[in-house]
């Protein structure tokens, strides 16, 4: 019997971990689970519609331009593709479900596919437009050539350089605008002013901008209501009406939301387009327009940015042009646009040449022939066009340039002047000096011709950015220095006068220039200073006489203008106005609106003294 029983001598654990073996179940990360989600099109199609809807709002908002040579326009593709994909993943429930995880991945594999082409072309386009490879090029995207700084600076009048640089015209116009109830609670000026010729006058024009959303949801129904235009000689400020002068405002600009926002209603209308920053700028007949110079990347994929068009828009009405930069460069019509080019844009483009045209490894190692554009700029007005001006010095920190150039903001025409010196901010800081006792600032110098010797003209100012005086500073010895100042000679002319007259005399001591050099020759007339002075105080005191002389008919006519002739006189603008047969003249300094008057414009023109042919005007309305 006991033969019959089976052994039971064994382990009961050791028999489970057998039986365990036998049988294990594989870990989580060893098996591959892949489901096919229900209803799999409806959720791609889902997933489609849910990506066109987010791609158009960020579309939108971007409003990228689709063009392979903008960086933007790939940041917004990888953007599309990651929405996609993660609509589909939340859509199929991959969130919760292991399987349907392993499935998403699965399908991802196209998204990353075009992914990674995407970024080969990037960093192909980056590396065939790289300065090491291409540095000829570079080098070439500026053609500059030498000049003559006496012959060319020869025609730039000292009394008709300009008195204030941007920061200087933002004050006086925000003064302006605060004298203007109906404007300055609901607007502010615009930081981006743009500096132009204006018949033949260097001003600068400047936009407004609604001074918050509130100012903006009251406001945007009419559009901006004026824009302000600043003299930068006489230093006047003319609000000029576009309700009142053209029968509406203006409707597009970078202040406006929504599609009149400027940049997106030029994307609307160019696609494609590479669109530089607009320049506020005004035609002949004082309408605004929009300049927005369209780029083109010359070199590579991405780089040797430079202008191949514009596009002009009417600032009241949103219509556009394209028009190529040959064309803008010899069509007449186009002549009164100032600004293609900007500032930055020319001063890389030149640093580029001098860098880069000895080759790539002679800028970092060699340097021979290497120089750079000095920090800062300024603008001055010649040939009626507004040139870039900057000095031009090693590529080592230094206090000295051994030239300057002048670029063509319309052309790019670039004029290269060896003539070495202190910089610009050395000038700025030797003037300073010159008053310290005072604790002026000066604005950034502009370059004049004074008996031959180039010279740093500036404007002082004081806290209140209210100009104070001017000064004088010898490129080549910034110790040369003479001031003027309107606290001392109690008028604008008389302190310029005063500053000329000082430099000069500094020259003479030095013995740069001849004993017979004479201020004279660039002194402004002191007695027009006084007219001005005197017509002002008498238009201010004087209010309720000057509008009953008005009223009595004898010294006022009114009618249409028949025709517009212009001089130049010591340095001031005349205008002749001529309405019923006669030519009624009158300075611009005098009547800053005479200069927004056009053929076939009702005026009213006030006199004192009657002529037969020629009559002097006290003021023009």
């Amino acid at each position: 019997m006991a033969d019959q029983i089976p052994n039971m001598d064994y382990d009961a654990d050791e028999v489970i971990e057998n039986f365990k073996s036998k049988f294990k179940w594989p870990n989580k990360d060893e098996v591959e689970v892949v489901v096919k989600p229900p209803k799999l099109g409806l959720k791609i199609i889902l997933s489609i519609l849910i990506t066109i809807i987010g791609g158009a709002a960020a579309y939108y908002i971007m409003f990228p331009a689709i063009n392979p040579k903008s960086s933007e326009f790939y940041m917004f593709i990888f953007g599309i593709i990651v929405l996609f994909c993660a609509a589909f993943y939340l859509l199929i429930g991959a969130k919760t479900k292991i399987e349907r995880q392993e499935y998403a991945k699965k399908q991802a594999k196209f998204p990353l596919i075009l992914c990674g082409v995407l970024v080969l072309v990037i960093v192909v386009g980056y590396l065939t437009g790289a300065t090491i490879f291409r540095a000829k090029a570079y080098s070439e995207l500026m053609e500059v050539k030498s000049s003559d700084f006496t012959e060319d600076f020869e025609q730039i009048n000292y009394d008709e350089v300009p008195r204030l640089d941007a920061a200087t015209s933002k004050v006086l116009a925000d003064q302006q605008l605060g004298y203007l109830g109906e404007y300055k609670s609901q607007y502010v000026v615009t930081e981006n002013s743009t500096q132009i010729n204006y018949k033949g006058r260097p001003v600068r024009v400047a936009y407004l901008e609604y001074a918050d959303v509130f100012k903006w949801f009251n406001n945007t129904k009419n559009g901006l209501p004026a824009f302000m235009l600043i003299d930068l000689v006489s230093q006047n400020v003319q609000v000029v009406d576009c309700t009142e002068k053209f029968g509406e405002g203006i409707k597009y600009s970078p202040t406006e939301l929504f599609n009149e926002k400027l940049l997106r209603h030029l994307r609307f209308q160019y696609p494609t387009a590479l669109l530089d920053m607009p320049n506020f700028e005004i035609d002949d007949n004082a309408r605004p327009y929009w300049i927005t110079p369209v780029l083109d990347k010359t070199i590579g994929l991405f780089g040797g940015t430079d202008v191949k068009g514009v596009i002009i828009t009417d600032a009241l009405n949103g219509e556009s042009e394209y028009y190529s930069i040959d064309v803008v460069k010899t069509d007449s019509s186009l002549n009164w646009i100032d600004v293609v080019y900007n500032e930055n844009l020319v001063i890389q483009q030149y640093n580029f040449f001098g860098k880069l045209s000895g080759g790539f490894w002679n800028s970092l190692i060699f340097q021979n022939d290497v120089n750079v554009a000095s920090n800062g700029s300024g603008n001055i007005a010649l040939d009626d066009d507004v040139w870039v001006y900057t000095g031009i010095t090693s590529t080592k920190s230094d206090t000295s340039n051994f030239g300057f150039i002048l670029c063509n903001q319309r052309t790019k025409e670039t004029r290269y002047y060896k003539n070495g010196g202190a910089t610009e901010y050395s000038a700025v800081e030797s003037a300073k000096d010159a008053v310290q006792n005072y604790g002026y600032q000066a604005t950034f110098p502009i370059l004049l011709d004074i008996e031959g010797q180039p010279t740093y003209f500036m404007s002082l100012f004081g806290e209140g950015y209210t100009i104070k005086g001017y000064a004088l500073v010898n490129l080549d010895d910034k110790t040369l220095v003479g001031t003027g100042l309107l606290d001392v000679q109690k008028t604008d002319v008389k302190a310029l006068n005063a500053a000329v007259e000082n430099y000069i005399d500094a020259l003479k001591d030095k013995g740069i220039v001849d004993k017979s050099a004479d201020a004279n020759d660039y002194k402004a007339d002191e007695t027009e200073d006084e007219t001005k002075k005197d017509d002002s105080a008498e238009k201010t005191n004087s209010k309720e006489e000057a509008t009953k002389k008005e009223e009595t008919g004898g010294n006022t006519v009114t009618g249409e203008i028949e025709d517009i002739k212009t001089t130049v006189n010591d340095g001031n603008t005349v205008y002749y106005l001529k309405v019923g047969g006669k030519y009624y003249y009158i300075k611009a300094v005098d009547s800053m609106n005479v200069i927004l008057l056009n053929k076939g414009d009702s005026v009213t023109i006030t006199f004192e003294k009657d002529a037969d042919n020629f009559v002097e005007a006290t003021s023009v309305q």
